[in-house]
């Protein structure tokens, strides 16, 4: 159980966002923390730092005014920090090698894999071979629908009809090295983890999984080494005091950074 940083990039600058608010109409977005420092900053502070397997999210659409800003601020950040971090945010088979080329260790892929609700096998099996299953992340963040967690795309706007269970990551692992799940309702809030997310991602045995949404103490940590079973890492944006939040991020390097 380790702690993985993470560079959120919306409109071009870094930022922390409710994640349940972002709307691709106008780019909009709730937002808890708009950074004066650039991408390259926190990704030179996380290289000093040794922290691996972060990740750097492109939160603006294709067609937004802001996404070539994004695009050069996510790039820029990879070049600081070569090969230490994922990215994410709008990848397929076309761009992915582009990425993986410009410094990513990783690339971060749902809606590419998922179409019009269901699984695309054809995608699924074109960016695992493009890129190669050890250099791809599949991302299954998810909202609770039915008291199931439904796996959403397009900035975690759109529910699809793939909900986690055990055989759904069984079959979704064969094709990546790892998985990065955001509890999409917590996101941003600082209102503590979603704990039946946590407790289905404890209760299987496979890859590696990231879990992110609503930390925001030491507390809400020990909380998901508890339902998790000791085996998801985490990620923390809007509670870490470097995006306006209480939570000392050198407490967190300190504790959880180079756990294995």
């Amino acid at each position: 159980m380790k702690f993985r940083p993470c560079i959120d990039i919306h409109n071009g600058k870094v930022k922390q966002i409710v994640g349940s608010s972002l709307k691709d109409e106008n780019d909009k977005a709730v937002e808890n923390y708009v950074s004066e420092k650039d991408s390259s900053y926190y990704a030179q502070m996380y290289k000093r730092d040794g922290l691996t397997g972060g990740h750097i999210i492109r939160l603006n659409s294709a067609g937004s005014e802001y996404f070539e800003a994004t695009k050069r601020a996510a790039v820029m950040a990879l070049g600081t920090y070569y090969k230490g971090m994922q990215i994410g945010g709008g990848i397929n088979a076309d761009n992915a090698k582009f990425f993986l080329e410009n410094g990513a260790s990783h690339v971060i892929v749902t809606s590419y894999v998922f179409k019009n609700g269901k699984i695309d096998y054809e995608n699924l099996s074109n960016i695992s071979n493009t890129v190669g299953k050890d250099n791809l992340v599949l991302d299954l963040s998810c909202r609770k629908k039915d008291n199931k967690y439904y796996i959403v795309t397009d900035r975690w706007q759109n529910f699809t009809e793939v909900y986690i269970t055990d055989k759904v990551l069984d079959e979704l692992a064969g094709y990546c090295d790892e998985f990065l799940i955001h509890a999409v309702d917590v996101e941003g809030k600082a209102s503590g983890i979603e704990k039946g997310l946590a407790e289905t991602l404890g209760g299987w045995n496979g890859i590696p999984v990231t879990y992110a949404g609503g930390i925001s103490s030491f507390e809400d940590i020990s909380e998901l080494e508890k339902y998790g079973n000791g085996k998801l890492d985490f990620t923390i944006g809007s509670a870490l005091d470097i995006f306006g939040g209480e939570m000392a991020y050198n407490d967190i390097v300190s504790r959880y950074g180079n756990r294995i």
